[in-house]
């Protein structure tokens, strides 16, 4: 026999849900929310991933979330820098040719 986790009944030991009061005694494995560095490196190496675990794990893993979050947002800005650079150079050159 097995006892209920909310009320302390004896139910059965393949009971799904209490009978006395309703409450269901599956167990869920607990969430491993470490904020993972590698979920930060690949949000950074394919930003467009990064943002989809943030919006998908934002509520149930927020630090982890945050991670890919971080690297998606660093991989966009680096990618806005080098773009200016390359801009800059181009006017700079195009100026000393003419």
């Amino acid at each position: 026999m097995a006892y209920c986790k909310n009320c302390g009944q004896s139910i059965d030991d393949k009971a799904v849900i209490c009978p006395h009061c309703g409450v269901s005694q599956e167990t869920r494995p607990d969430v491993v929310d470490d904020g993972g560095f590698l979920w930060g490196l690949l949000g950074c190496c394919i930003p467009i991933v990064g943002l989809i675990l943030y919006l998908v794990w934002k509520n149930e893993r927020p630090r982890t979330a945050k991670a890919a979050g971080i690297g998606a947002l660093v991989s966009v800005c680096i990618g806005i820098l080098y773009y200016i650079a390359v801009i800059a150079i181009g006017v700079s050159m195009f100026s000393l040719v003419s």
